[in-house]
């Protein structure tokens, strides 16, 4: 699903000088590696970043840019109350020439442009617990700079992005129709998944009754998306707002853990590395509470483990899903390796299921110090 187009520094200066970029450009290349969208480093005395966005994925581009340009709007006016300095600590959206957050090509390619942060560092794993929990402090500080911003006025960017039974009912589409002729393969894993699935509405069910309060999310909370300081390793910046939707925190805290507190890679094939690290569990809650400063009810605290439990069991549905339907979503390296995923997902499914106890008392203390402010 990524964009694989190649461009030329020509091609690349040509789109950028669209945008409203008040120094010389000197060179362009492609930076990063992302799977969705094409990014590149602008260079010159202040570097940008131009990227053009994945229409395959988003389908109205502007309505994503108008989330992106609304909220970084709403953390810059929060930053400079707090005598922050939000060139650093939020995303900067440089317009078009035309007045507008993007520039279309003459081919309907869709363009943007940021301004680059620069002395951060970008990680796909934690060095150590620290990285860890400043990741998860920035993503709470960025649900507490958005507690008051209404998030129903917000762009559905990917319907039901985490839907825990609409994913459920994809996963049972893609075992009726069989594409690829896979099911025969993926028995166990089917039968586990469908074992759980009275379970998948835990978290929108109380979001529809009012039990818990629908908020801004971001929705991909892996640690690449947290720029941080390189000198104080200090989370500094959320970034990649593509995803901003409304939403539970416990979708943005659960899939952290899914993908932080997993003792193995997301996908390694053998299952007995793969469990849930409980002291990464502790370090993250703390992080992501410090950060959040009170914004989040007890009752939220309270239904972490869920968050947890719930992202990691959807995202088992979605890779065995797109294994079964011929791996046409997610990038594999090799025949089985969506199937793979699916079963390190399940495995820490199963492990948090072991460890349900041991998770709640954990998380009890913290619940009750919220309900005593």
């Amino acid at each position: 699903m990524a964009n694989t187009e190649n461009f030329t520094s020509e091609q690349l200066l040509h789109m950028a000088s669209h945008f409203a970029i008040p120094t010389p450009i000197q060179s362009a290349e492609r930076y990063g590696d992302g799977h969705i969208n094409d990014t590149f480093l602008l260079k010159g005395p202040t570097p940008y970043i131009l990227q053009r966005l994945n229409t395959s994925i988003f389908a109205n581009p502007e309505g994503v840019m108008a989330n992106i340009v609304s909220v970084s709007a709403e953390i810059r006016k929060k930053i400079l109350a707090a005598h922050g300095n939000p060139e650093r600590e939020s995303m900067t959206v440089i317009f078009a020439k035309d007045g507008r957050s993007y520039y279309r090509d003459l081919q309907g390619g869709f363009w943007r442009c940021y301004l680059y942060i620069g002395h951060t560092l970008s990680l796909k794993l934690p060095r150590n617990e620290a990285d860890f929990k400043a990741a998860a402090y920035a993503f709470g500080h960025f649900q507490y700079l958005l507690q008051d911003y209404p998030a129903s006025s917000l762009f559905v960017a990917i319907p039901h992005f985490h839907d825990t039974p609409s994913r459920y009912q994809d996963f049972l589409a893609a075992v009726a129709a069989d594409k690829a002729h896979r099911v025969k393969e993926a028995g166990p894993e089917i039968a586990f998944a469908e074992a759980r699935a009275k379970q998948a509405d835990g978290i929108v069910s109380r979001l529809a009754k009012g039990i818990i309060p629908t908020r801004v999310t971001h929705n991909d909370t892996k640690l690449n998306n947290v720029l941080l300081d390189e000198k104080t390793g200090q989370g500094l910046c959320v970034i990649d707002l593509d995803t901003i939707m409304p939403g539970s925190a416990l979708y943005d805290f659960g899939d952290a853990i899914r993908f932080g507190a997993n003792t193995a890679a997301e996908d390694e094939k053998d299952l007995s590395k793969v469990s849930l690290s409980l002291p990464l569990f502790k370090t993250y809650t703390e992080g992501y509470l410090e950060g959040c400063k009170g914004s989040l009810t007890p009752e939220e605290i309270r239904l972490f483990p869920l968050g947890a439990y719930l992202m990691t069991y959807e995202c088992g549905l979605r890779f065995l899903a797109d294994y079964l339907n011929g791996d046409i979503y997610f990038h594999t390296a090799y025949p089985e390796h969506n199937l793979v995923r699916a079963r390190d997902q399940f495995a820490l499914v199963a492990d948090m299921e072991k460890k349900a106890g041991q998770l709640q008392q954990m998380i009890e203390p913290f619940a009750q110090k919220r309900e005593k402010k």
